[in-house]
């Protein structure tokens, strides 16, 4: 009798091992007949258990390989078109039978039995549209591969039109009103953006030509969206129409909502992410062909869906995404992702999360799209050229940037301030790693990007509320946060640009004089600046990503120094701190190592001085830290004025012969002994609290030194790294700059010093090209011509009329007073001081905004695809082992980490073997 208890136990309910789903993958009538049985015919039984085998996205995706799929794309294809023909047609056909929805379970328990099986042969409809979904989620993107470029697969039986007789159509559900109204230029070409493209070919008069297998699906994949009792509340549902086009959540386009519900977010995720496959066919077209051969998929949604439904989509999404973390979604996941370190244990997320994501993806993917008929129109109004959508190219793109309610600009930015806020929160930890990081925060960045750069009248929102200052310092906090990580460096540039296209905005300039009003974590405030401005945060922010990425981020330095010149006319009051940051800034990119190391370089230090000439033209008296600073640092400036390759050069081997004496000696240091080691300890400990007193006090005695520039020197001359072309590029000589105007407004005495400057700019000598050969990277060979050709257009001429003018009264009162009454009479005379008689008329401001091109538009979409590629590589997989091409995808071995290290973490390293190593020495 116990002998046939398991057999008993197994038959009914299935909880310990599933034969029919092993035997998927071994018998002759499951996978495997797929690519051995040619002509399988649609009516074949074989095609029943592809909808009621499966019971989770996990058992599609480990029980149907990739392998399987693109074998039998190569030895039976009209085996995988009868498949997608049969799952298609079953699909429509359940949405539309009464049985669908099925009634989802109510309680905890029905929903824990509905795993299990039973004896009864009661049909599941909403389990075999479920597995529907994931069958083409897991074929379709094996078939994008597989076809490549060439679309003959896809145009036959996904694409191609059959024309029947008028008297077969079944007549359609009539059509509703629409939930939300957006006002539209185009309103007379309504009927071409409409699904129903049929009435604009001449067709016989008895015949008429029916939708495609694709434009079927989706409009399936829109009606399950929005089906009552699958995606929505029944109580929702008109009549006996179960479609109801109505927004999900309230805040765009609506005030009501229905509240979370695990069901029917699990089930939205599940049709969002078939949609997010059918976009994906993009992925496997070279970069170089993305604008020639624009996806089919892509361009029939943001280009043929009706404009109720892109409406009720896109306020959909948006609200889901914007009312993320404010939910009172009280699930045991939700819950228990509150527990410290619970997801170092749990690695599942739950079906909030795990939708927000899946619409965060959907949005950023259709917001960008750009290809072929779905590109902006480009228009011409006067000097400036713009590009804006249309309804007719991308109506997600057009929709967005006419939103105008104040309203939703408002639910807008709290939502994505909510979500950045969050993600600080996280960082800002005392137990540091113990919540997971916000895994959709990426695409809440690009999703921010898109709707400043569409929406004029956001952007202008955005920079008139007193939300500026704090946005700007979520963006710097978060590119602090990942600086440090390759896999990041994306989305560092990402951030990079969209501050340089804040920093155009006057009105973001009038907010920097504002203090920053959230909790910027201590790690990230550098010492004498906790109680700084917004403006003093940007600048040692900025200093931070680049002095600390050796090198590695070199192609986002353009827009960060560009955002600082373009906030430059309007710094005020700027602190110890930053004015010293922008200075030893300044003298790194003037280190003739990073100069004459690519031919980039040099406009990284025009730059610079662009900073400086602002604050001098526009706010001089105001910043008397600056100012002083700029003074002290006279040498840099004289010697840049007289620069030339061969001093350049000797300067750089002057700096090798000291590094490798100090390695000589480190070496004979480290041979004497521990107790010339620990002298030296000590004398470092010193050297470092002596340039710690020094920076931040304002009034050590100026002499004919300048800032080093060393501790920058490693990260931007010093290592080897991969060059990305910026897609900025310097102004034309026809543009008009700022060295431009103030060169032809100087004064006599700033032209003789032009002069003379220009003189000594021409010696050099026979051997300079043998010695540059080491120094240019990637084959770039510096020539004396070519640095004449930026050193004689450097804007040096207001800097060196400031400091000829300023040093020698400064150096007058440091004479005739003590160094403790020095600091406050220097300060008080820099903020009277005024050179309004002296420096020419302030020029014309000219702000550096960012301008799309056909690489950046590349680049983003790659990035974007890059970011939903690893999303999905977890749990399911869904593009893994495919060969993508509009991407490189570099697979890595995970470190595991030892919970030794993370207890020293959490602690503090008290256990650690420095710690301990010190504790002993110091006890000796």
């Amino acid at each position: 009798m116990f002998a046939k208890l398991p057999q008993t136990l197994t038959a009914p309910f299935g909880l310990l091992t599933d034969e029919a789903k092993l035997a998927f993958r071994s018998r002759p009538q499951g996978i495997s007949k797929l690519y051995t049985t040619r002509h399988i015919a649609e009516t074949d039984s074989y095609w029943d258990q592809y909808f009621t085998l499966f019971d989770t996205p996990s058992d599609v995706f480990s029980l149907i390989s990739t392998h399987d799929i693109r074998r039998a794309l190569l030895d039976s294809p009209e085996n995988v078109a009868t498949l997608i023909r049969v799952v298609t047609s079953r699909l429509f056909n359940l949405v539309s039978d009464h049985t669908f929805p099925s009634i989802p379970p109510t309680s905890v328990a029905s929903y824990a039995t509905s795993f299990m099986k039973t004896s009864s042969t009661e049909r599941n409809a909403t389990k075999e549209v479920l597995n529907s979904l994931r069958v083409l989620q897991r074929v379709l993107p094996v078939v994008f591969e597989v076809e490549g470029e060439s679309n003959s697969f896809e145009l036959e039986v996904l694409w191609k039109k059959v024309q029947v007789d008028e008297d077969e159509i079944v007549p359609t559900a009539p059509e509703q009103a629409p939930q939300f109204v957006i006002e539209d230029d185009d309103d007379g070409s309504e009927s071409g953006h409409g699904s129903n493209t049929q009435s604009q070919i001449p067709q016989p008069k008895r015949t008429k030509t029916l939708p495609s297998l694709g434009e079927k699906l989706f409009t399936c994949v829109n009606d399950l969206l929005f089906c009552c009792g699958f995606s929505l509340p029944t109580k929702i549902q008109v009549d006996h129409y179960k479609i109801n086009y109505v927004i999900w959540e309230k805040g765009v386009g609506s005030t009501t909502d229905s509240g979370p519900n695990h069901a029917y977010d699990s089930n939205k995720t599940e049709v969002l992410r078939l949609l997010l496959v059918l976009l994906s066919r993009q992925i496997y077209i070279p970069p170089a062909a993305l604008f020639t051969h624009p996806s089919f998929y892509t361009l029939h949604v943001v280009r043929k869906t009706p404009r109720r439904d892109v409406l009720t989509l896109l306020c959909s999404l948006l609200n889901t995404v914007m009312n993320s973390a404010t939910t009172n979604n009280m699930t045991i996941a939700s819950v228990a992702g509150k527990v410290p370190y619970n997801h170092l244990v749990f690695k599942g997320e739950d079906s909030r999360t795990a939708l927000v994501g899946m619409c965060l993806q959907v949005l950023c993917v259709l917001l960008d799209f750009q290809s072929g008929p779905a590109r902006d129109i480009v228009s011409d109004s006067g000097d400036a050229t713009s590009s804006s959508p249309t309804a007719q190219t991308n109506a997600f793109r057009y929709f967005l940037a006419k939103l105008h309610r104040t309203q939703d600009f408002a639910f807008i930015l709290s939502g994505i301030i909510a979500i950045l806020e969050q993600q600080l929160a996280i960082s800002n930890n005392l137990l540091p790693g113990s919540r997971r990081s916000v895994p959709y925060v990426p695409e809440t960045i690009v999703l921010f990007w898109k709707i400043i750069e569409l929406n004029k009248k956001f952007r202008a929102y955005l920079l008139d509320s007193d939300k500026t200052v704090d946005v700007l310092a979520y963006l710097l906090c978060y590119s602090l946060e990942i600086k440090d990580k390759p896999q990041q460096h994306g989305l560092c540039r990402a951030l990079s640009y969209i501050i340089q296209t804040l920093s155009a905005e006057s009105a973001f300039g009038n907010k920097l004089s504002s203090p920053i009003n959230i909790q910027v974590p201590t790690k990230w405030v550098s010492q004498g600046a906790s109680h700084g401005t917004a403006g003093d945060f940007m600048i040692t922010s900025v200093y931070s990503i680049i002095a600390t990425t050796s090198g590695s981020l070199n192609s986002i330095y353009p827009a960060l120094i560009i955002a600082l010149a373009n906030a430059a006319p309007y710094f005020k009051n700027l602190s110890v701190v930053a004015s010293n940051r922008l200075l030893q800034l300044f003298t790194s990119f003037s280190n003739p190592l990073f100069l004459l190391s690519d031919e980039s370089h040099p406009r990284l230090l025009f730059l610079m001085l662009e900073v400086f000439n602002s604050v001098v033209f526009h706010h001089l008296s105001d910043n008397p830290n600056l100012l002083y600073a700029i003074i002290t640092a006279q040498k840099t400036f004289e010697e840049l004025g007289t620069f030339t390759l061969t001093r350049g050069l000797r300067e750089i081997q002057r700096v090798q012969r000291i590094k490798e004496e100090q390695a000589s000696q480190a070496e004979r240091d480290r041979k004497d002994g521990p107790q010339q080691e620990r002298v030296s300890v000590e004398s470092a400990h010193q050297e470092k609290s002596r340039l710690l007193k020094n920076e931040s006090d304002p009034a050590f005695t100026i002499e004919s030194t300048s800032f080093s520039g060393e501790d920058l020197e490693a990260g931007l001359g010093g290592h080897e790294q991969t060059e990305t072309r910026p897609l900025t590029s310097l102004p034309s000589e026809n543009s008009p700059t700022t060295s431009t105007s103030t060169i032809t407004a100087t004064s006599e005495k700033a032209r003789g010093k032009m002069k003379a400057r220009r003189s000594l700019s021409s010696d050099t000598t026979n051997g300079d090209r043998m010695a540059a050969a080491g120094i240019g990277r990637n084959g770039f060979l510096p020539t004396q011509e070519w640095v004449t050709s930026w050193q004689q257009g450097l804007p040096l001429d207001t800097v060196m009329l400031v400091i000829s003018e300023l040093l020698p009264k400064i150096q007058n009162l440091q004479a005739g007073r003590q160094k403790a009454n020095s600091a406050g009479a220097i300060t008080d005379f820099l903020q009277s001081v005024t050179l309004t008689d002296v420096l020419p008329p302030a020029p014309v401001l000219y702000p550096r905004r960012f301008m799309w091109s056909d690489a950046s538009i590349v680049w983003l979409t790659s990035l974007i695809w890059g970011g939903v590629y690893v999303h999905g590589m977890s749990p399911l997989g869904i593009w893994n082992s495919t060969n993508v091409q509009l991407f490189f995808v570099k697979h890595t071995q995970p470190q595991q980490r030892q919970i030794t290290d993370t207890m020293s973490s959490v602690v503090g390293g008290l256990f650690s073997p420095t710690r301990q190593r010190l504790e002993r020495s110091s006890n000796q």
